[in-house]
């Protein structure tokens, strides 16, 4: 059985399929889903199929899973996915190109993020029926990506940010987020965002996006933190700063099935 991460909010919804991949040491270059990181490409495309086949067991009645997969370039740009189809699964040709966030309301699509030390960010209104996938790193932070999500969602699909749930996986924590004042100067007005250590500054994304999401309206019950650094659990989680420029990348993933 091939290990995931899940959060116990987006759990207590069976229409709601979402799963954080893992490493696999049994695996292939330890189960990354990356087709952009220079493995072989029809091995990583095995890997994914691997895992559909496991997160197709979650669902009530097994069905054909549609994954959209986007080129992510630390941008603010945000799609909405509107045919029920695959993009980015098996090539990266036709991934969502320029793309750090999406939306849908499709059932049977699955919305994905790949990522060793960004913030995963996963979102699901139950009301509409409407889930989203983020990747925040530090330039998407900066440009509040995860606010812009919400408010997208809310003009596209009419949801209440009140009944949004968030789930905000595993990502580098102020623990080990090290960056340089040219970086944390753009977080310098929220000073709880932040440590000092000497001429470094230990940078906490998962929290400066939670309080994103709560500035948006959600509520804080409906937001669950995974609490775990990539980099303090780089044995099951891939960390590009701890690993050194690691090429692996882990998979975050939601859908309405």
């Amino acid at each position: 059985m091939i290990d995931c991460y899940k959060f116990s909010l987006l759990c207590k919804y069976e229409e709601c399929l979402h799963a954080v991949t893992t490493k696999q040491y049994l695996e292939p270059f330890s189960f990354s889903m990356a087709l952009h990181t220079g493995e072989e490409k029809s091995t990583i495309v095995e890997n994914r199929k691997k895992f559909d086949l496991m997160l197709n067991c979650g669902v009530l009645e097994k069905k054909k899973l549609h994954y959209v997969v986007a080129n992510q370039t630390h941008s603010d740009h945000i799609e909405v996915i509107v045919k029920t189809e695959s993009k980015g699964w098996e090539s990266e040709e036709d991934a969502v190109a320029n793309c750090d966030a999406l939306i849908t309301n499709k059932k049977d699509v699955v919305l994905t993020i790949l990522t060793a030390d960004c913030v995963p960010i996963l979102l699901y209104d139950a009301e509409k029926k409407v889930v989203a996938a983020v990747h925040a790193g530090w330039r998407g932070t900066k440009a509040k990506i995860v606010a812009k999500t919400v408010k997208r969602m809310q003009e596209v699909f009419g949801c209440e940010p009140q009944n949004i749930l968030a789930g905000v996986a595993p990502s580098i924590g102020r623990c080990c987020y090290e960056v340089g004042e040219e970086v944390a100067e753009h977080f310098f007005a929220d000073t709880d965002s932040f440590d000092v250590k000497g001429e470094k500054y230990m940078l906490d994304l998962p929290f400066i996006n939670k309080k994103q999401l709560l500035n948006e309206g959600l509520l804080e019950k409906h937001i669950e933190m995974s609490d775990i650094c990539t980099a303090c659990e780089v044995d099951r989680f891939f960390s590009y700063r701890k690993e050194h420029g690691c090429s692996g990348r882990f998979m975050s993933m939601i859908g309405i099935c």
